[in-house]
């Protein structure tokens, strides 16, 4: 199995940055792809960004040009940076995975979540 650990998250006020990280660990896997969803009290979970195997990156509208993911392929991290934040960002926040499984014969193709961070924006 893949554990997925976040972490970053914390209070912040409306204007101000914080930058989220998730590391996965545990069994032998190679990641698709990573990325991040929140989920704020009373609302589905959403997409706030993805990124792919080969770079590609993907953001929901609401985050885009204040928000960038990034990773670190030798740590096997994630990363959001948040900027510009808004009291509407306010959510917990969890780190996915989309992996192979390699310690295992044959592979497997599985799709992990982290245990989330809150993150809050307020005055």
């Amino acid at each position: 199995q893949v554990q997925l650990v976040e972490s970053g998250g914390g209070l912040v006020q409306p204007g101000g940055s914080l930058r989220l990280s998730c590391a996965a660990s545990g069994s032998i896997f190679s990641i698709y792809a990573m990325g991040w969803y929140r989920q704020a009290p009373g609302k589905q979970r959403e997409l706030v960004a993805t990124i792919a195997a080969g770079g590609t990156t993907n953001y929901a509208d609401s985050v885009k040009g204040r928000f960038t993911i990034s990773r670190d392929n030798a740590k096997d991290t994630v990363y959001l940076q948040m900027n510009s934040l808004k009291p509407e960002d306010t959510a917990v926040y969890y780190c996915n995975a989309d992996v192979a499984v390699l310690s295992q014969i044959p592979t497997r193709r599985m799709n992990y979540w982290g245990q989330g961070t809150q993150v809050t924006v307020s005055s």
